[in-house]
């Protein structure tokens, strides 16, 4: 299959020159590794700059005897400065490696620092030529540093400076305070200020206690709670940037109008429509591409939406952007034009993912002996007194989306809603009429009592194109007969081409092809430990599951690729995928499930006759 020609039909628009100088810097790029190497010698003077601090036999030198002639207050303050420039350092390493501008200005000025500290404490010179060498190669190769300050970091950090420093210095008062007994003299309370603030910064204030040993709990509490606030603060300033997604209605109104022309090109083309995605266009405005940001992973879903021939611009924007902020780029289940299209642009690499089931419902019957199990199944629930309703969710009420909404979120047995490349994470929404929602009901057999709520199980579909939908969601009640989402999938294919659609798109199989080739006769030895692997792991995820349920309905296979830049990205790439689809979810946990439930639904959705999304 050949991928179509890259061209854009219209100019592209004018580009701001500070964005051309930065591209300019970016492309001319010679020494793809020096960054990680300038990141790792700041890390390393950063751990000598902490022991040196930290470890008082490391501070020794055949000139420390010199250091006696200073001060006594001059060499505190080197001491407690080496060690919070070291812990800068070492915080400051990982953005060195990612390109980040701001951490080359800050490394800039605390190398010659760190240096003179060195020197003017310990007369220590060769960790100072150390600083010195690195900064002086910072700056001969400062156009390797081009990469933007991750969104929103700044103002958390600001914020998280001002509570915690104020907390510090309320406890830290608290502490100076809370030994009257021990104090030398009876000491003003602008002394015990002095103290406490200069105790957060590691120097010895104007307050003497006695014995010793209480002054030294009182600084090492000090310090340690100005550690904290600095440590903290320079984390939320420095970590990878996590942007709120956002799909504004402008952005929603555009993707529509490029499904509309262009959406029967891609199955997965309908959950750009994802409201916790982000979109970029091309300069023509003929394509997008939705993405979420995680952990430092720029995370595309699926193949650009839109004309073919403007995806290269969208494409370029795409790793303009990755580029300025030193994201990671990467694309989760693009299709084989699409991964042609990313690898041959953004000159990346591609390695097949898995395989999605499309099944004809023109051709799908269920006659045949390959076609036996699931035609004993679905007789067998059948008579169990199931059956089904094939809708537009457009044709529902209110109360019965509703309904629906509110079952979904009962059966899903976790917390937290998944999905995020094959998933809508919402029902009901009036923009979504065209989705196709399948439920299951449960009729009373004889001499049994009728159930307070027949609805047993749902599959919701998105549009794909004109005459085709996707599996969006499937989920049934527990306590419900096996073989219900085979009756499911059955009564979909066979009614909705009633409403005009011949494709239907069900699960994605994670690894089919490795699967079913490492069970053939003749598999080679590296094929069967692969397809074992998998098996093996499918106890925890639905690998080998998917690819058998799907096999079912004899459908056509349709491969899905991961496109990457390096190797060496591909076990980060996999956390962020695995954040994105919410198998991992990081931060602090929720108490309850009742509250989550009752957030599926808020008041104002009745009011304005939307449901809200099942997450």
């Amino acid at each position: 299959m050949s991928a179509p020609v890259s061209a854009e039909s219209s100019p592209e628009q004018p580009r701001k020159r500070g964005l051309q100088t930065l591209r300019h810097q970016a492309a001319a790029v010679p020494r793809a590794w020096l960054p990680g190497a300038v990141g790792y010698a700041a890390l390393l003077i950063g751990l000598m700059d902490i022991a040196a601090g930290v470890f008082p036999r490391l501070r020794r030198s055949r000139m420390h005897l010199w250091a006696g002639q200073l001060p006594g207050a001059t060499t505190t303050i080197a001491t407690a400065g080496t060690l919070l420039i070291g812990i800068l350092l070492v915080l400051l390493a990982h953005a060195l490696r990612r390109r980040k501008r701001r951490a080359w200005r800050l490394v800039c000025v605390l190398l010659p620092v760190s240096a003179a500290l060195h020197v003017l404490r310990w007369h220590q010179v060769g960790p100072a030529v150390v600083s010195l060498v690195l900064l002086v190669v910072m700056l001969l190769h400062r156009r390797e540093f081009y990469a933007k300050a991750d969104p929103r970091t700044r103002w958390r950090a600001l914020l998280n400076l001002v509570v915690m420093g104020a907390i510090s210095l309320g406890l830290g008062f608290l502490i100076v305070s809370s030994h009257p007994a021990r104090e030398m003299g009876h000491p003003s309370l602008m002394a015990k200020v002095r103290e406490t603030v200069w105790g957060l910064f590691g120097l010895d204030g104007p307050i003497t206690y006695h014995p010793d040993r209480v002054g030294d709990v009182v600084g090492y509490s000090l310090a340690g709670l100005g550690l904290l606030t600095a440590v903290s603060t320079a984390y939320l300033l420095l970590r990878p940037g996590k942007p709120e997604p956002e799909l504004t209605a402008e952005d929603e109104s555009r993707v529509r109008a490029l499904l509309d022309r262009h959406g029967r090109r891609d199955s997965l083309g309908y959950f750009a429509l994802r409201r916790d995605k982000s979109v970029l266009f091309s300069p023509s405005g003929k394509a997008a591409i939705s993405y979420r940001v995680v952990s430092g992973v720029m995370l595309a879903s699926g193949d650009p939406v839109g004309d073919v021939e403007a995806w290269p611009g969208a494409i370029k924007e795409f790793m303009t952007q990755a580029r300025e902020h030193a994201w990671v780029p990467a694309v989760m289940g693009c299709s084989e034009v699409g991964g042609e299209v990313w690898t041959r642009e953004a000159h990346l690499d591609a390695l097949e993912l898995g395989d999605e089931a499309i099944v004809d419902t023109a051709t799908f019957s269920l006659s045949g002996r390959a076609m036996r199990n699931v035609r004993q199944m679905v007789k067998r629930i059948e008579r169990n007194g199931y059956s089904c309703k094939v809708r537009r969710v457009g044709d529902l009420d209110l109360a019965e989306k509703r309904r629906i909404a509110d079952a979904a979120a009962r059966w899903r047995g976790t917390d937290t809603e998944r999905g995020f490349s094959m998933a809508l994470g919402r029902f009901g929404d009036p923009g979504d009429d065209d989705c196709v929602v399948v439920t299951a009901h449960k009729a009373p057999l004889e001499g049994e009592e009728p159930e307070a709520d027949d609805l047993k199980a749902v599959l919701h579909f998105v549009p794909w194109g004109e005459d085709g939908i996707s599996l969006e969601l499937m989920r049934r009640d527990r306590a419900a007969d096996p073989g219900l989402n085979e009756l499911l999938i059955v009564a979909a294919l066979q009614a909705v081409p009633e409403l005009g659609v011949r494709r239907v798109s069900l699960n994605f199989a994670m690894f089919r092809s490795a699967l079913a080739r490492g069970e053939r006769i003749g598999a080679g030895p590296v094929l069967r430990a692969w397809r074992g692997l998998l098996v093996f792991l499918s106890r925890w995820f639905q690998i080998e599951s998917l690819y058998k349920f799907n096999a079912k309905f004899q459908p056509e296979w349709e491969p899905r690729f991961l496109v990457y830049k390096n190797t060496r990205d591909l076990p980060r790439i996999g956390f962020a995928a695995m954040q994105a689809e919410a198998f991992i979810t990081l931060g602090m946990p929720r108490f309850g499930r009742k509250k989550q439930r009752e957030g599926l639904m808020p008041a104002s959705a009745e009011g304005q006759g939307t449901v809200a999304p099942a997450a």
